[in-house]
């Protein structure tokens, strides 16, 4: 499913346009996303929890030639599925 099924989804099941569907997920993902970036965890009880993980700094390989590289320290975003959300998949 991607954002366009997901957002004609939500306006079915609400009864509201696609595309007020579409902004408010846009809005919705944009308020997760800032939230991110200022490094705060989203946690929606039962779904799950958005957050920041950090990498280090590491040395690689380059598979075409064998070379090492290194690899900067950076921060990557992460999703942690929650209890409800697990059981659900799993029946």
């Amino acid at each position: 499913m991607n954002k366009q099924e997901l957002a004609q989804e939500i306006a079915k099941k609400t009864g509201i346009s696609k595309a007020k569907a579409l902004e408010t997920l846009n809005v919705t993902f944009d308020a997760i996303k800032g939230s991110l970036k200022k490094g705060n965890r989203v946690q929606l009880v039962g779904f799950g929890s958005f957050l920041v993980r950090k990498r280090k700094a590491r040395t690689g390989r380059n598979p075409k030639t064998g070379q090492s590289i290194k690899i900067a320290a950076k921060k990557v975003p992460a999703f942690s599925a929650g209890s409800d959300l697990k059981k659900a998949v799993n029946k």
